[in-house]
């Protein structure tokens, strides 16, 4: 069986085996396989991938390997002098939306507290999640590698991070949305634009502790929750000008 020689760099290395961590390694391939087929087959999911030098040569997934190539493999935003190369894949459409998996509630939340429009479910199917991106153009967001391995994804970003927050600042940095958050601008719950709304109309719904304070409200008229810049806002914010200001750009 013919083999080559590949080489996966900085977080890509993730998802190997420590042996082939941070190290050239030999592995066999059938024949015809791909590029794409032999990376996802050790475990990278497509989604991951930025660029793939073969002998030194930039080629696409659909590159069909041959016996003693050697394969260079890299991921996203990593700081190379290989700029000029042509990258895997199309951009996301912009503006960029997102789907979390039903693992992610938490992210979620904080990304339509960003302002980014993000379909979440905890229900949700592997097969739903990979349906709802391709019909919107959505970047689908998991914890799951083999969700990402599926063909029909074109759009996606493996996180590492277990917490909410840690999580936001890798989206971030990954999809470069510093200086596009709109801070409170969507429902928490539905997704939805919210708009403003005067005290007086909401006056008979607010705890009285807030019924005394000049504040501006906002509201979603699917769920008729309302909004108000009180504590929990102003932690809130905090949270999401760290995220922004550390995550980076494009």
């Amino acid at each position: 069986m013919a083999t080559a020689t590949f080489r996966f760099y900085a977080g890509l290395n993730d998802f190997l085996p420590r042996n082939r961590r941070q190290q050239d390694f030999e592995a066999a391939f059938a024949a015809d396989a791909s590029v794409k087929h032999m990376v996802e087959a050790l475990g990278v999911p497509h989604t991951e991938v930025a660029l793939v030098l073969v002998g030194g040569q930039p080629v696409g997934f659909s590159h069909r390997l041959q016996d003693g190539e050697r394969v260079a493999v890299y991921p996203h935003f990593m700081a190379l002098a290989l700029e000029s190369l042509p990258r895997l894949g199309e951009a996301p459409p912009l503006p960029l939306c997102f789907i979390a998996d039903s693992h992610l509630g938490g992210l979620a939340r904080l990304l339509r507290m960003a302002g980014f429009d993000t379909l979440y479910r905890n229900d949700y199917a592997d097969r739903e999640v990979v349906e709802l991106a391709t019909r919107d153009g959505r970047v689908v967001l998991t914890r799951d590698r083999d969700l990402l391995k599926r063909g029909a994804v074109r759009h996606g970003g493996y996180l590492r991070a277990t917490i909410p927050a840690a999580q936001l600042r890798e989206v971030v940095a990954r999809f470069g949305l510093a200086g596009q958050f709109r801070p409170f601008s969507l429902c928490t719950v539905c997704n939805l634009p919210l708009r403003p709304v005067a005290r007086e109309a909401v006056l008979a719904r607010l705890p009285a502790s807030v019924k005394i304070k000049p504040l501006r409200f906002t509201t979603c008229d699917a769920c008729g929750r309302i909004y108000w810049e009180g504590s929990h806002w102003r932690r809130m914010r905090a949270l999401l000008d760290a995220a922004e200001s550390g995550g980076g750009g494009r």
